[in-house]
């Protein structure tokens, strides 16, 4: 169910990244994040990513070193490399009750493009 409120655009994280009022959550593979990532994203691959936002807020944590997403935060952004993954684990949020989480529908192709301008 993802609407055009629901994608952030590069401004637009450019802006909350700069603001420090973002939680960025890059659903990519191991591999690819270690390779090159936006600043201050948390690796938490798709196919981890339910299991990963039913944590409790203690281990969420303890596995991320960062805090536990809230449910109603509308600074809950995920990313991938060109929008898909993103878009899947939009949906996986929502159905979660992340009813406010948003993607980054450029992924990191979009940002190292724009970066290396």
């Amino acid at each position: 169910m993802i609407s055009e409120y629901s994608v952030v655009s590069y401004e637009q994280l450019k802006n909350m990244l700069s603001r420090r009022n973002i939680q960025l959550f890059d659903v990519r593979n191991p591999d690819e994040y270690l390779a090159g990532r936006i600043p201050d994203s948390v690796n938490i691959p798709l196919g981890d990513l339910e299991e990963s936002l039913n944590l409790s807020p203690e281990h969420f944590k303890q596995t991320f070193e960062v805090p536990a997403p809230l449910k109603d935060a509308d600074n809950i952004v995920f990313h991938c490399k060109s929008g898909n993954r993103s878009g899947k684990a939009l949906d996986i949020a929502y159905n979660l009750g992340f009813t406010r989480a948003r993607h980054y529908k450029g992924g990191y192709s979009e940002w190292v493009e724009r970066e290396d301008k």
